[in-house]
């Protein structure tokens, strides 16, 4: 089989007439290029330099290819320059996929500038659970994921942490934990009432259920639901106490004093690692970060 390396050296030592030349231009050592010539050769089963003394001249059979040589030697050169050029374009379908509170809270900026400077791409964007977006990705059927980040490393997802979205512990003005003396409840005592919280598999819930694990106990689910307006609107009409993001915080919920449940989750992109990003979605991601400090959402108010 013929070696690109192999044409290209044939070439600059016909242009030079010297292997020791070409070897200089090439970067290689004459041995190398030697070498390079004799396997040429070896594989057209011709000769292609006659070697006379110091000096070098193509033979026939050299003078016949090597113009075809730089022929393939110039469109080589213009595969890479169309392909440079095309990697500079953000062009094509981006996939993303994101979930309901981080699309309508985080996102906007984003995917506004993202329509305004890349006109000539095409942003496919879908809103799903967070839990959901991951395997899109890690199925390969979305490029992007905007997700709460799981806590647990996959060694087929790249995660980068954008956000941090304080959770808060809430009830409503009339529930029991409510009318307490003012105290730092512990998590053993919030574990007695009943609570409205997102399904088992969600991120969310999983970063609550190893805070109550630590401490021996479960909540005591009475509902789940992924929706975090519905938690929201449950706690607040006195179905039990529930953690949601503190930026919904709204003045029907009293935010319960538990250290322990004063936790984080953190937010980001996701992609698969044995995927080669796209010029579009390098781009997207760039944005987010650009974003990141004006993308933090302002506290509701009623």
């Amino acid at each position: 089989m013929m070696d690109i390396a192999e044409l290209l050296t044939f070439i600059k030592v016909a242009e030079t007439e010297s292997f020791s030349e070409a070897a200089e231009r090439l970067f290689l050592t004459q041995p190398a290029v030697s070498k390079r010539i004799a396997a040429l050769e070896s594989n057209l089963s011709v000769r292609l330099f006659d070697r006379i003394g110091r000096q070098v001249q193509l033979t026939e059979a050299g003078r016949k290819l090597l113009p075809k040589a730089k022929q393939i030697a110039e469109d080589l050169a213009d595969i890479k320059r169309s392909m440079s050029l095309q990697m500079e374009d953000v062009v094509g379908e981006l996939q993303v996929v994101t979930s309901h509170h981080i699309g309508l809270h985080r996102l906007p900026s984003t995917l506004k500038r993202f329509e305004q400077d890349y006109s000539n791409a095409k942003l496919m964007i879908e809103f799903t659970q967070s839990e959901e977006a991951y395997r899109r990705v890690v199925k390969g059927e979305a490029e992007l994921g905007v997700i709460t980040l799981s806590q647990v490393e996959d060694s087929q997802i790249a995660a980068l942490h954008i956000w941090s979205d304080t959770l808060a512990c809430v009830v409503s003005p009339e529930h029991p934990l409510a009318k307490l003396p003012i105290h730092q409840l512990s998590v053993i005592e919030l574990a007695q009432y009943e609570c409205v919280l997102p399904h088992e598999n969600t991120f969310t819930r999983q970063i609550a259920e190893k805070v109550f694990l630590g401490h021996g106990v479960k909540p005591k689910v009475r509902m789940n639901t992924n929706n975090l307006q519905t938690l929201a609107m449950l706690a607040g009409i006195g179905w039990g106490w529930s953690l949601i993001p503190a930026t919904m915080v709204t003045s029907d919920l009293i935010v319960l004093n538990i250290e322990a449940l004063k936790i984080e989750r953190k937010l980001g992109v996701i992609y698969h690692r044995q995927r080669t990003l796209s010029r579009a979605a390098q781009a997207f991601i760039d944005l987010v970060r650009l974003h990141a400090d004006s993308a933090a959402p302002t506290k509701l108010v009623q």
